[in-house]
């Protein structure tokens, strides 16, 4: 009976059992003939049909072969002792997967590796789905092994920086000494922050260019509209805030037992690991308790919409802008429980009322159906093909869809796609413009996609234009090469914002 069934699988299976598929961003190595006989057959006999009658991939087939952009390490539990591994060809496995990790690692510092076995082999080679996933990871070899499989060979081997930029303009290469210029920026923002009445619209200006770390805690509580201008109200708005907020927690926090809230306190607590999982930080157990008190508070309090899954990574920059308040070193190793309650009450509260006020103006990207991330999809995909119809027709050759990739930089503000201190930069100047997280941050989007168009066009297969669009090389990203971006969206903003029909051909 067993063997009937092996036989009715592989008959419906329309891949040859044991065959190796391309492994994106990876270089290959010559394969030995002795190993790969059948494969090679296979694929000269596939190579004979005519061009025409190869359909391109399809989402389905994609997605089929890759998993939810959630689900980092959730594969790691899966049993591959079980029959349908058993029956692969685990010497052209391991072979192979052997020769591309380390070809990877000869693209950086050999690292002293010991031998794979057959169960470390699947482990540890895997996509990782966030591009910023790998910058913490100090050992090397771990690095070699964690990378995203995207087409990183073409970087300059620069130094990994620090998570969070210590200088508003940081560049890619690392930290310098702050310069004469940074100086007089500082002081200037220290002025308009000690005046009676602070000019909120010259501290937008001030912002757009990057706010110095010594002052961006109180300049986002102003930007955002959490503080107030008057220097004598901002002690006692803060002091009822904070409390307000450790009100809801008293009166509303113990319901997350009840059932009608049980659902929504699950999907908080599964989502709270996966935010920024590679960064100490935000794995210790303190950290992840005040998300989920932020988390759920705000959830129902909205119930609109409710929690949604992306929210989670919205509250991380302001939590660690408002930590860097009270710690001196780059706080992604940082061991909270160094804090007093006092500070750790402090930087909760106004996480939360930061995030809230945040969402209060995109909040109709997670009501129903999330109409609002739909529409500026859309948006964006009549806007990139006026400013690159060259892109936009690639993507309708390969039946690229803008939702298949854009969803996600709508649905996380881009946070999916840049390392944490560069979102941070980002933030900067959303908050400097006017309706920065929702109008602005569309030709952000349009200016990040055109950025990659060599890439892109150099991708002929729907599988490589997801994998490359989902996996884009930006790790070692900083304040120059967001200062880049954001100089191209706004350029974009100034020539189609203002044009009546600038959304049509």
């Amino acid at each position: 009976m067993a063997a009937e069934n092996s036989k009715q699988f592989w008959k419906r299976s329309a891949k040859l059992p044991g065959s190796i598929q391309p492994v994106y961003g990876a270089q290959h190595p010559p394969l030995d003939p002795r190993l790969t006989k059948n494969f090679i057959k296979e694929r000269s006999k596939v190579s004979t049909v005519p061009l025409k009658s190869k359909k391109a991939s399809s989402f389905h087939e994609f997605a089929r072969n890759t998993s939810d952009a959630w689900d980092i390490g959730d594969d790691e539990e899966e049993d591959f002792s079980s029959p349908s591994f058993q029956t692969l060809n685990s010497k052209v496995a391991l072979a192979t997967a052997a020769q591309v990790l380390e070809n990877h690692s000869k693209l950086r510092v050999k690292p002293e590796r010991s031998q794979s076995t057959t169960s470390d082999v699947p482990a540890n080679y895997k996509v990782i789905k966030s591009s910023s996933d790998a910058q913490l990871s100090r050992n090397s070899s771990d690095t070699c092994l964690r990378n995203p499989l995207h087409k990183q060979q073409s970087l300059p081997l620069r130094p990994i920086i620090p998570l969070v930029a210590r200088i508003s303009d940081q560049n890619a290469s690392g930290a310098p000494p702050m310069t004469v210029r940074e100086k007089t920026r500082l002081e200037k923002f220290r002025q308009l922050l000690s005046s009676h009445n602070t000019d909120l619209d010259e501290l937008r200006k001030c912002s757009w260019p990057g706010v110095p770390r010594e002052v961006r805690p109180v300049t986002w509580r102003l930007l955002s509209g959490y503080l107030p201008a008057n220097t004598e109200r901002r002690k006692l708005t803060l002091q009822r805030k904070r409390e307000e907020y450790f009100g809801f927690i008293e009166q509303y926090y113990d319901s997350r037992n009840e059932e009608h809230h049980q659902d929504t306190y699950r999907q908080i607590h599964i989502d709270i690991p996966r935010t920024n999982p590679l960064i100490p930080l935000f794995q210790q157990p303190l950290v992840q308790e005040i998300f989920e008190r932020i988390l759920f508070i705000w959830a129902i309090r909205h119930p609109a919409s409710g929690y949604v899954q992306g929210i989670n990574d919205l509250v991380t920059p302001f939590f660690v802008v408002f930590l860097s308040e009270y710690v001196e070193e780059d706080v992604e190793n940082f061991d909270v429980t160094n804090l007093s309650q006092d500070m750790l009450r402090s930087i909760e509260a106004d996480s939360f009322w930061c995030m809230s006020k945040l969402l209060d103006g995109i909040q109709d990207n997670y009501t129903f159906a999330q109409p609002g991330i739909q529409k500026k999809v859309k948006a964006l995909e009549e806007l990139v093909s006026r400013i690159d119809e060259q892109v936009h027709n690639h993507f309708r050759r390969y039946e690229v869809e803008y939702l298949q990739f854009a969803f996600r930089w709508m649905n996380n503000l881009l946070m999916r796609e840049l390392p944490l201190r560069c979102t941070i930069r980002l933030w900067d100047t959303y908050q400097s413009e006017p309706e920065g997280f929702s109008h602005f941050h569309l030709y952000v989007c349009a200016a990040f996609l055109i950025k990659w168009r060599k890439e892109i066009l150099d991708e002929e297969d729907f599988q490589g234009l997801l994998m490359l669009l989902q996996n884009l090389p930006t790790i070692h990203w900083g304040n120059e090469e967001i200062g880049l971006l954001l100089a191209e969206a706004y350029r974009l903003k100034y020539m189609f914002a203002d044009a009546p029909n600038h959304y049509r051909r």
